[in-house]
């Protein structure tokens, strides 16, 4: 089949698509609330006219700020769920003010707020699909960008790997350099010396150029930026050390000099922090006012008939940056000389009946909400370790302090990922930190909604290794 027509994949109707299915739903929506409902009857015929004016033009308005990117070659669906989401909300608030201005339609304000949250639902539930739906495309050979490597070492297999591994639309058609590394065997066709890219470039219509040289090779880079720029080619450039730090970077400016931090931390972003808190606030507000005082009354009473000792299991706990805390949960073993010490294991001949099903139901943890709304812990975040495990461990494990640049949370990735409870080994507190230094590098806001309901999915299905 033809290579030529199959590149470009109709890569301007797909954008055209995602905006008329935009649209679609949109207009479907409004048709139904005004029709469907007969919410808009009354209404003159002039507002109606002006009604749906606002519906469109709102829609490109808030477009212009929000970008979806859904046909992008590299985008992750967790980060079009937030921009979809993100453009509701405006857009919600948009059509709001303007109906209000108009005074088009009046609603009440919690249809309203339903009717846009189902909008939204829908709305996010059609662009993943769309997406799926591209990438299923992309694997079958449509709609592809050209790219060659620049480079005959590691490091360009390792790209080359990334690139064809993904379902994000890469033709890898080879690679160029002035000689091949020695023991490297290439896995696609080796296009010629440096001195061959431009007119090769040109001919085949490249698309992207992934540069993997480095060494004495500054001035031959320019050149090709240059060359790059000048014909609308995207130039890349993959760093040496990638190949020893295998992670996501973050790269700041002081000034014009580029700074690489070795590690990408979304919490460190004030927004992404404002949003945490905020949820946790919230989240954890709502419970201690609504469930937990009936979680309280029940558990506290059983808790105190079945042994002796307070309701409540203070312990010390390291925080983010190290900071201790008194960490809150329900008393689910016998009083002990051990509790600050010693893990729990299985058949603990210090847990209580009541306690054994507290902890396979994480009922113990409940009062670690108290911790939230004080601030000492988020929702989701690494769990919180002893003081003498955090001493132990982090002259053992080199990342394992790392896991304290965040709040701990009641919750973890860690947790609903197979790394909860007792650790029997060194190897198995390490892909526990591995867990939660993954999720520090890679926080969204859906991650942490995510992990809560996986949370309650294995809370009620009962954890194997909670004891």
């Amino acid at each position: 089949m033809d290579t030529v027509g199959r590149k470009g994949g109709h890569g301007h109707f797909i954008d055209w698509v995602i905006h008329f299915g935009d649209l679609f739903l949109i207009n479907v929506f409004f048709f139904i609330v005004f029709f469907g409902l007969h919410l808009g009857d009354e209404l003159p015929y002039r507002e109606k006219i002006i009604a749906f004016l606002l519906v469109n033009l709102g829609y490109f308005v808030v477009s212009t700020f929000i970008r979806f990117q859904i046909s992008s070659n590299v985008i992750h669906l967790e980060k079009i769920v937030q921009r979809s989401t993100a453009f509701i909300t405006i857009y919600a608030i948009f059509i709001t003010a303007a109906f209000s201005i108009f005074h088009i339609l009046s609603i009440p304000i919690i249809p309203w707020i339903i009717g846009f949250l189902i909008l939204g639902g829908v709305f996010v539930g059609w662009h993943i699909v769309f997406r799926l739906m591209l990438k299923a495309y992309r694997r079958k050979g449509y709609n592809y960008r050209q790219v060659v490597i620049i480079g005959a070492n590691a490091n360009a297999l390792m790209v080359y790997d990334s690139l064809v591994s993904s379902d994000f639309g890469y033709k890898v058609l080879g690679f160029f350099d002035d000689e091949i590394a020695p023991g490297i065997e290439l896995p696609a066709k080796y296009l010629g010396n440096l001195s061959d890219i431009a007119e090769y470039a040109q001919i085949h219509k490249i698309d992207d150029i992934f540069c993997t040289i480095y060494g004495d090779k500054d001035e031959l880079i320019s050149e090709l930026v240059l060359f790059s720029e000048k014909n609308m080619i995207r130039f890349h450039i993959v760093p040496q050390f990638y190949k020893f730090f295998r992670r996501k970077f973050s790269l700041q400016f002081i000034e014009t000099t580029p700074v690489l931090s070795l590690r990408y931390e979304p919490l460190q972003n004030f927004s992404n922090r404002l949003l945490k808190r905020s949820f946790d606030v919230l989240f954890s507000g709502v419970f201690l006012i609504t469930l937990f005082p009936i979680i309280y009354i029940i558990l506290g009473a059983i808790i105190k008939l079945t042994s002796p000792g307070p309701v409540f299991f203070t312990q010390k706990r390291t925080g983010i940056k190290g900071k201790e805390f008194n960490c809150y949960k329900f008393r689910s073993m016998r009083p002990n000389k051990e509790a600050n010490s010693r893990q729990a294991v299985k058949d603990d001949p210090r847990v209580t009946r009541i306690g054994a099903f507290m902890r396979k139901t994480s009922l113990d943890e409940l009062p670690q909400f108290i911790n939230v709304l004080k601030n000492d812990m988020s929702v989701v975040g690494p769990r919180p370790h002893m003081l003498q495990h955090t001493e132990l461990y982090s002259s053992i494990i080199d990342k394992f302090m790392v896991r304290h640049l965040v709040k701990p949370g009641i919750t973890g990735w860690a947790q609903v990922t197979g790394f909860r409870g007792e650790t029997k080994t060194i190897e198995e507190m390490e892909g526990r930190v591995k867990k939660d230094v993954w999720y520090l590098e890679n926080w969204t806001f859906f991650l942490d909604l995510k992990i809560i309901y996986l949370t309650i999915k294995n809370a009620i299905r009962g954890e194997k290794k909670a004891y």
